[in-house]
């Protein structure tokens, strides 16, 4: 059995072909960028040094002598001690009454006469009692090393970078960012997070463990919806 193919059909089958050989290079989802992105020195090129006849050159590694090797350029390295500790407690207790009474009293002659003065006694109390507790403590130790991103004229400095970590089970990562001193930073180029301004800290991840931690779709919608 011998089977023939018109133009038409033989162009779609080559059109198939072509579309799925190309499909996942185009459909392939660009990652987004976080903003946490390391910043790289300023390439600047190698000026040629006049024979002087020393063994001293500025451009091979030349470290000042009272401040050494501390990061203080774009693009220098700053590792980050990340030490928080978050601790927040409230407590609200509240408390309200009120009562109130009205009475009237008959005449006792006349057409009046034959009304009950209990019955003309009236009386209204109300009284409200609530209480709310709420606490929440935090931990984080790490260390992550960013990038100076901008040197500012009165000494400090934007910093920021990412750690990223594929495992089997998800993503995660670890994003900081924030204004330091120059003159904080230790001889091995370390600085501790409480003495970052402006910081921004991001823990987070993504895959199989992070979505069993999370309530599903409707489960949320049924809250969202509940009266009780």
């Amino acid at each position: 059995m011998t089977r023939t193919f018109t133009p038409f059909v033989a162009g779609l089958l080559a059109m198939s072909v072509l579309g799925a050989s190309a499909t996942p290079a185009f459909a392939r989802k660009k990652d987004q960028p976080s903003g946490f992105e390391p910043t790289l020195p300023v390439t600047q090129p190698l000026q040629p040094q006049a024979a002087t006849g020393g063994i001293f050159n500025v451009s091979a590694g030349y470290a000042p002598l009272y401040t050494g090797t501390r990061a203080a350029r774009v693009g220098d390295p700053v590792t980050i001690l990340l030490i928080e500790n978050t601790t927040a407690a409230k407590s609200v207790n509240s408390k309200n009454s009120k009562s109130g009474g009205a009475s009237i009293l008959p005449p006792t002659a006349g057409p009046l006469s034959f009304l009950n003065p209990d019955a003309l006694k009236a009386s209204s109390n109300s009284s409200f009692n609530g209480g709310g507790n709420a606490a929440q403590t935090s931990t984080l130790a790490s260390t992550l090393s960013v990038t100076i991103a901008e040197v500012r004229p009165n000494g400090t400095a934007l910093v920021r970078g990412e750690k990223q970590m594929k495992l089997s089970q998800g993503d995660e990562w670890v994003r900081f960012s924030g204004i330091i001193r120059l003159a904080d930073i230790d001889q091995e180029n370390t600085i501790p997070s409480p003495r970052v301004a402006d910081a921004r800290i991001e823990y987070s991840g993504k895959g199989a463990l992070m979505r069993s931690s999370k309530q599903g779709w409707l489960g949320r919608f049924f809250n969202l919806i509940s009266p009780f």
